[in-house]
């Protein structure tokens, strides 16, 4: 292992081998000079949650490693879609990224109105994360467990308040896919996001909410709201006495996912090169605990299992999709 020192060392003669021209090229960016300026990673929501600091975690690593700013850029809007579309019609010169989430693959069959084609727009190029949904409720509801909940649900038919972050999120679908499921009924009430949703959810004004586990599982450990149940078939690193709903439910199973893509028609030798560079990121030790700490778990592989990964998520949530539109009518 080499002392800090040493590596230091290494590290200036790398840095001064690579400067010449009044320009950093770094030894090791086969391409060539990639990234010959500050690259854009278009992270299509507001700032803040667990899309900002993945991002930022990233990106902070990426610039360490290619010898160019990778920044963050918030453009939200239009359940992804105002941020979506900016990438598409960025370059295709690997400056300009878009943090993939779940929302596009709902939006392909969900959105009737989105002017684009993301899987034929959009090259993939790594996973970064998936991360748990947990389905909470407000203390004085007389549940403890999912079987109480659905038992509770089907004795006071539509008298429950569901929050989202939002019509068409993976927050609002798993709870339609939860209810066309189970056979239970409660009124959905979109927010603008989950920080309003929870707020509402803790004074009662809304009773229960499937939210990603890395906001909500502060309020839990706090007792300001109590969790049920976990989407995934396994537990939540950072939740783990609470138990998969599909314990109960026997075949229910939804989470959010983040990933890494580009306007197509980027080089194949820059997304080789960022795919390899994310994965390093995801298997450095402290990269992967913060990533823990947000109750997230990394998506490692290469480009072609991430596009695989990708169309296999769109083609699940375009059938959750369907399930909720069929069970609404």
């Amino acid at each position: 292992m080499l002392s800090k020192r040493s590596f230091l060392g290494l590290a200036t003669a790398a840095g001064a081998a690579a400067f010449h021209g009044g320009r950093f090229t770094p030894a090791r960016a086969e391409p060539g000079p990639y990234p010959v300026r500050p690259v854009r990673w278009v992270v299509p929501y507001a700032p803040g949650g667990a899309t900002d600091l993945i991002s930022r975690l990233v990106c902070q690593r990426l610039s360490e490693r290619l010898g160019n700013t990778f920044v963050v850029e918030n453009k939200p809007g239009a359940g992804s879609n105002i941020g979506t579309e900016a990438v598409i019609n960025a370059p295709a010169d690997g400056h300009t990224l878009l943090l993939i989430s779940t929302a596009n693959a709902i939006n392909a069959s969900f959105d009737k109105t989105i002017q684009f084609d993301f899987a034929k727009q959009i090259v993939p190029i790594a996973g970064l994360a998936r991360i748990p949904l947990v389905l909470v409720v407000n203390n004085d509801l007389p549940v403890r467990n999912v079987a109480d909940f659905i038992a509770y649900a089907k004795s006071h038919p539509s008298a429950l308040s569901a929050a989202s972050s939002g019509v068409g999120t993976s927050l609002h679908l798993s709870g339609e896919l939860f209810k066309a499921m189970t056979g239970t009924e409660f009124v959905h009430v979109p927010y603008r996001g989950s920080a309003p949703a929870l707020t509402d959810l803790m004074s009662g004004q809304v009773q229960l909410m499937f939210d990603n586990v890395t906001s909500s599982a502060e309020l839990i450990r706090g007792g300001r709201i109590r969790a049920l149940g976990v989407t995934t078939g396994a537990r939540s690193g950072i939740l783990p006495d609470v138990p998969p709903i599909g314990d109960t439910v026997t075949g229910y199973e939804t989470s959010s996912f983040y990933g890494l893509g580009a306007p197509a028609g980027t080089p194949a030798e820059i997304v080789a090169l960022l795919n390899r560079e994310v994965g390093s990121a995801l298997a450095d030790p402290a990269i992967h605990r913060q990533l823990a700490q947000l109750g997230a778990n990394p998506l490692a592989g290469n480009a072609d299992e991430f596009a695989t990964m990708l169309r296999g998520e769109t083609a699940r949530w375009r059938n959750i999709v369907d399930i909720a539109t069929n069970a609404s009518r």
